[in-house]
C-alpha cells in the first residue's frame, strides 16, 4: 500500500507549494454580505454560512495550496449542524483535489483513541486524510491512530513542539536524564517513523513543530529525518518566512506550512471598511495573500539557514 507521505511530497512537487490553509471560520470576521440572511439564533443557519465561507476560501486558494486544515473547535461549537458544515467542507475540498488535515488534537486512553481514529482516519464523512494527535497520554493513546493511518493509507501529525507561547511550560520540561520532554518524544516518534518510511524517505507519522521556534526546529529536523513537519504559527502568530528553512530538508521537502487567519481574513488588513467588501473582493484578497505566502515559503525552503 502506498505511504501517504509519498502522496503529500508528490503534491508539494506537483503544485510547487508547501502551503496549507487553515479553515477557522469565525463569524466576527465575516463580511456583512455573508451574514445578511443568517439567523444568529440558529445553529443551522450559522452552519450554512460557515460552509459558504469555506467554499469561497477553498475556491480562492485551491491553486496555491496542497491542503486545507479545518480547526474542529470552530465547527463543534455549533453542534450537529457545525459537524455537518465540516462534512460538507471536507467533501468540497476533496472535489478540488485538496488534502484534508483535520486539526482535532485528539488523544485518550486506548479504546477511546481507537474510536477517535475511526472517526478521523476511517471511511466516514467526517474523516480527512490526516489528523493532529495529542500524544501526551502515552503510546496507548497514539498507537490506535498510527494503526488506523496505516490501515487506511492516511497520515497523522503528533504534537511535539507547538507554536503557542506557553508550550515551554510542559514541552520543555527537563527530565532526570537531562533531556527535555519534547526531545524524548521525538526519539519515540523516530523509532516508529524510521520503520515506516516511503519511497521519498518519509513516514505517514509526522509531527507538529511550531513556526515560532526555528532553533528548536533545526534540532528536531536532525532528530526526525523521516517525519514530515506540520508547521503552524506562520504569519499572525509570529512565525517569520526567513526562519522556515530550518523545517525543511536539503531537498526542500519534509514540511508543510500552515497559515489560517492571515490568509482567510486577509481582507481585514487591506481595507478599513473590510466588513462591506463583496465576494469578488474577498476572493481577490485571499488568493493574493495565499500566493504571496506560497512564494515566501518557496523562496526559503530550498536554502537551509546557517546558525
Amino acid at each position: 500500500m502506498r505511504n501517504f507521505a509519498d502522496k503529500l511530497i508528490e503534491e508539494v512537487s506537483r503544485k510547487n507549494s508547501a502551503l496549507v490553509v487553515g479553515l477557522d471560520p469565525d463569524l466576527e470576521y465575516f463580511p456583512d454580505y455573508l451574514l445578511e440572511d443568517v439567523d444568529l439564533s440558529s445553529d443551522e443557519s450559522i452552519a450554512d454560512a460557515i460552509f459558504e465561507f469555506n467554499r469561497i476560501i477553498i475556491d480562492a486558494v485551491a491553486d496555491e495550496v496542497i491542503a486545507v486544515k479545518p480547526q474542529l473547535a470552530y465547527y463543534e461549537v455549533y453542534g450537529s449542524f457545525g459537524i455537518q458544515a465540516l462534512e460538507r467542507t471536507i467533501a468540497y475540498a476533496r472535489s478540488k483535489d485538496l488534502i484534508v488535515i483535520n486539526d482535532a488534537k485528539r488523544g485518550d486512553i486506548g479504546s477511546t483513541s481507537a474510536a477517535y481514529a475511526r472517526a478521523y482516519l476511517g471511511k466516514g464523512t467526517m474523516a480527512g486524510d490526516m489528523v493532529t494527535v495529542n500524544p501526551f497520554l502515552g503510546s496507548d493513546g497514539y498507537m490506535p491512530f498510527i494503526q488506523a493511518a496505516r490501515d487506511n493509507n492516511k497520515g497523522l501529525f503528533l504534537l511535539l513542539k507547538t507554536s503557542n507561547p506557553s508550550s515551554h511550560e510542559l514541552q520543555d520540561l527537563q527530565l532526570a536524564n537531562g533531556k527535555v520532554l519534547y526531545d524524548m518524544l521525538a526519539e519515540e516518534i523516530e523509532k516508529l517513523a524510521g520503520d515506516s518510511a516511503g519511497v521519498h524517505g518519509y513516514s505517514y507519522i509526522g509531527a507538529v513543530v511550531g513556526g515560532t521556534y526555528p532553533e528548536e526546529a533545526a534540532k528536531l529536523r536532525r532528530a526526525l529525518p523521516h517525519s514530515i513537519f506540520l508547521v503552524p504559527g506562520f504569519g499572525i502568530q509570529g512565525g517569520r518566512a526567513e526562519d522556515l528553512s530550518e523545517f525543511f530538508d536539503d531537498k526542500g521537502n519534509g514540511a508543510v506550512i500552515s497559515s489560517s487567519r492571515g490568509i482567510i481574513y486577509a481582507y481585514r488588513n487591506q481595507r478599513s471598511d473590510w466588513s462591506r467588501i463583496v465576494e469578488s473582493e474577498l476572493i481577490r484578497y485571499v488568493r493574493e495573500e495565499a500566493s504571496t505566502a506560497k512564494e515566501q515559503i518557496n523562496a526559503v525552503r530550498f536554502h537551509k539557514a546557517t546558525r
